[in-house]
């Protein structure tokens, strides 16, 4: 028996080898994730937002690289005693793993940075939306790239060779895409004049655009139109176009022409201030702007005063509760002092009556 037990074990030492090396990754990938589980809530008690990002970009990597080379090693220990030529190539993969493995932990760790920095909920807005995808995107692209590099350098390709190439095939296709390189560089000016960012409401008076900036990419911007259809405009065209950008308006303004009857002629003064005193007192409007309330005209069929004034909301649903409030107390503020609202009226004025027409019938 033993003898037996002796002449397994020397002719397949090899697996039971195997064995202990899979159960001792096994048992470490377990020792790190408990580890990582303790330093995960020690790290959610402090005020430090980075930490905690750092952890959970790192977590799975990690996890992951434990099994790559825990199997990578007991493959080799393999291949010390099989003649195969697959085992040739596991530094080569090994190598090409840590590489993905560094790739993979650094885009997790943008992304979720990105994510941290837009967050509100802390009540400290790091970064506006638009800038964050922006150097997110610059970000990864540059990690995507030199990842890319590192595993052609590992596979003993020259990365200067690569680079040339690069620079006289990019002269080819920069002829080839030309409408796609502008609008790669038309966003690369949104990002940096940042004319407007995602949520804002925009306008264009050359153009019928107008909408809710959803996402601005490499190539295209998307806006939700306020009928909910998604317009999709491509970025070059933001280049020569003029763009409103209502949502950074600092104020509202209310400006209304109201008709009083001509009967009304005197009591346009006291209505005129009266108003002037409510606008001045209204909590909405703000006195600091620009304030006029003046009888400006003699209309066709109505003496004409103007209210000119700006609200301290900017929010349309806002503006329009606050407008309604105004015109309803001008409306109170005329009845009071028994004036009306003109409306369009033709007054015909005759010298005499007409003698009537008496015609018999014989």
């Amino acid at each position: 028996m033993i003898e037996t037990l002796y002449q397994v074990a020397t002719t397949h030492g090899w697996a039971l080898e195997v064995f202990l090396l899979v159960l001792a990754t096994a048992v470490v990938r377990y020792v790190v994730k408990r580890i990582f589980d303790r330093m995960a809530i020690r790290l959610s008690q402090t005020n430090n937002r980075y930490d905690d990002v750092l952890l959970e970009a790192a977590r799975v990597p990690v996890g992951m690289a434990i099994w790559i080379f825990g199997v990578a090693f007991a493959a080799e220990r393999v291949g010390g005693t099989a003649q195969a030529d697959i085992f040739e190539y596991i530094n080569l993969f090994r190598e090409v793993a840590l590489v993905w493995l560094l790739t993979w932990f650094a885009l997790r760790f943008l992304d979720a940075m990105e994510k941290n920095l837009v967050d509100a909920r802390s009540g400290e807005l790091l970064m506006d939306l638009t800038t964050a995808k922006a150097i997110g995107k610059l970000l990864r692209a540059s990690v995507i790239i030199t990842g890319l590099l590192l595993v052609l350098q590992i596979f003993g390709i020259s990365i200067s060779g690569a680079l040339a190439f690069g620079g006289i095939s990019g002269i080819a296709v920069g002829f080839a895409a030309r409408d796609l390189l502008a609008n790669f560089f038309g966003a690369l000016m949104l990002f940096l004049d940042r004319p407007f960012s995602v949520g804002d409401w925009i306008r264009s008076p050359d153009r019928e655009i107008e909408g809710t900036v959803e996402e601005i990419g490499w190539r295209l911007t998307r806006i939700r139109t306020f009928d909910k259809r998604p317009l999709y405009v491509p970025n070059s065209v933001f280049t020569s176009l003029a763009v409103e950008n209502p949502s950074q308006m600092l104020n509202r303004r209310i400006y209304e022409t109201i008709g009083l009857r001509y009967t009304d002629i005197h009591q346009m003064q006291p209505i005129v201030d009266d108003v002037n005193t409510m606008l001045r007192a209204h909590e909405a409007i703000d006195s600091e702007q620009t304030l006029m309330v003046n009888f400006v005209e003699f209309g066709a069929s109505s003496i004409d005063f103007f209210v000119y004034c700006f609200t301290k909301t900017t929010v349309w649903t806002e503006f329009h509760a606050v407008k309604q409030d105004v015109l309803l107390k001008i409306a109170d503020i005329i009845e009071q002092h028994n004036a009306e609202i003109a409306f369009p009226t033709r007054s015909v004025l005759l010298d005499s009556m007409p003698d009537p027409v008496i015609r018999s019938d014989a």
